[in-house]
């Protein structure tokens, strides 16, 4: 299967491109094709000619996208609309990443997939325009909600929870937020799956497992065999430019409807410790 990734050269984007089980990747960065560009995308796509387009190139500071709304709605909603209208041109499928920022946090249920849109921050607002801006070009495009990245090749919780560990006795780590940690090498495994499956609509993708922010740091401290004590706090202790969901839990009913489970996270923590280095080595212990 021909497929073509935008959004390469990002920690999701890298972790695909290591999913070679047969299939013909073309990985592209910005540098390659800039999303926000009609035209770039359109020369792209039209010199390979994929069956399947992955698009998981995203502006990703969720903070960053409060103070530069234009550049975040460039990239995050025009962008991707940009590709699925030549998705459509040329007869190509599309399985768009999207994000658990989409919901406003306020159930205390795993969010279903036709739950309603309600983004409080301009992230989450600038991807679910993105969802309803593709699915009125292809009804038919598949769009994976995914929530809490983690994985090597990127700034991600793990590590700058092992990077403060190295230094600081002690951490405070909010414990008001829930949510469920993904690991991009199972998540890109599972997005490979459903364009083989030739999945449509709208799919939850996370790992098994609901934890707060401070479990998941207990957790890394632990597993890293740090020494760091990880005490929990709250979030307005923390307060920050974009507001973040308190309870972002995806169901993953979505993901079962198509034959397909993931992993508890704690078990791919430890695959992400391995592969970053054993046990960590530069957190003293």
């Amino acid at each position: 299967m021909r497929i073509i990734i935008f959004g390469a050269t990002g920690m999701l984007g890298k972790a695909l491109m290591r999913q070679r089980n047969g299939d013909e990747l073309t990985g592209l960065g910005s540098a390659d094709a800039d999303i926000r560009s009609p035209e770039q995308v359109a020369r792209a796509i039209d010199a390979t000619k994929p069956e399947w387009i992955v698009l998981s190139a995203a502006y990703t500071d969720v903070d960053g996208c409060e103070s530069n709304r234009e550049m975040a709605a460039a990239v995050n909603t025009q962008g991707p609309i940009n590709v699925a209208n030549t998705a459509k041109r040329i007869g190509a499928k599309l399985l768009f990443v999207s994000t658990d920022y989409v919901f406003n946090g306020r159930r205390s249920s795993p969010y279903q997939v036709d739950d309603p849109r309600d983004p409080i921050n301009v992230y989450g607002k600038t991807k679910a325009d993105a969802e309803i801006g593709i699915l009125k070009v292809l009804p038919e495009a598949c769009i994976v909600r995914t929530s809490w990245l983690f994985g090597p090749w990127g700034k991600c919780f793990p590590d700058t929870i092992l990077r403060l560990a190295a230094t600081r006795p002690e951490l405070d780590v909010v414990d008001d937020q829930r949510g469920c940690p993904t690991y991009t090498f199972d998540l890109a495994e599972a997005i490979i799956n459903l364009c083989h499956s030739g999945a449509k609509g709208i799919v939850h993708v996370t790992n098994a497992g609901v934890c707060s922010w401070y479990d998941f740091a207990t957790e890394v401290v632990r597993q890293a065999g740090a020494k760091t004590v990880v005490r929990p706090t709250t979030s307005d202790r923390f307060v920050r430019p974009a507001a973040r969901p308190s309870y972002s839990v995806l169901s993953q009913a979505s993901l079962e409807a198509h034959g397909l489970r993931m992993r508890h996270w704690k078990e791919t923590l430890a695959d992400y410790l391995q592969l970053q280095g054993t046990a960590y080595s530069r957190v003293e212990t």
